[in-house]
């Protein structure tokens, strides 16, 4: 069984606004190995279209080689896009979830490959609701943002999680890899 992983940037105050955060050549090396170890990663519209951004790096790659690696593994790794306005997507590796959010999930964990990301907040809060995520890899980067979009917003449940290991970065970035403890 696959497990599904919330892979999701964030600074100490708990913004997730995909510009917040410190990216660095190693920051993008470790999303570029990370995304090699799965079959697809969700995404919703808002999300999804922040990541074509790395198409335009691919037409005109970065000088930044960690960038451009990153570029390769976005576009190849499949995407699934779950959204209620957007009709179809022209990224040959993306498509739009023909189930809802919860029946593509179940039948994405009950297949045979490797893991699936969730890199939608809107997502990983609703799965986190639905108590469908196996594992959590918060990467917190050391900066106060002050404003933008809260992660752990509207949870009206307690969830305790087990803490399963961590990664630091020389940015003083650090990775916790987290499982929610299933009550």
């Amino acid at each position: 069984m696959r497990k599904i992983i919330a892979a999701l940037n964030m600074t100490v105050d708990g913004i997730c606004d995909h510009t917040a955060g410190i990216p660095d050549a190693e920051i993008h090396q470790h999303y570029t190995d990370l995304l090699g170890q799965g079959d697809a990663i969700l995404y919703g519209r808002t999300t999804y279209e922040l990541m074509e951004f790395w198409r335009t790096i691919l037409e005109n790659p970065s000088e930044q080689k960690s960038m451009n690696d990153f570029a390769v593994a976005i576009d190849r790794i499949p995407k699934i896009v779950f959204s209620h306005t957007l009709k179809n997507v022209d990224w040959k590796s993306a498509s739009i979830a023909k189930r809802d959010l919860k029946d593509e999930v179940l039948e994405l964990k009950q297949q045979p490959g490797k893991d699936i990301f969730i890199g939608s907040r809107s997502l990983i809060i609703q799965l986190l609701k639905l108590n469908l995520i196996d594992e959590f890899q918060l990467c917190i980067h050391p900066m106060l943002e002050g404003n933008g979009l809260q992660f752990f917003e509207d949870i009206n449940d307690r969830i305790i999680f087990k803490l399963a290991k961590t990664k630091t970065f020389k940015n003083g970035a650090i990775i916790l890899y987290y499982q929610p403890i299933k009550e």
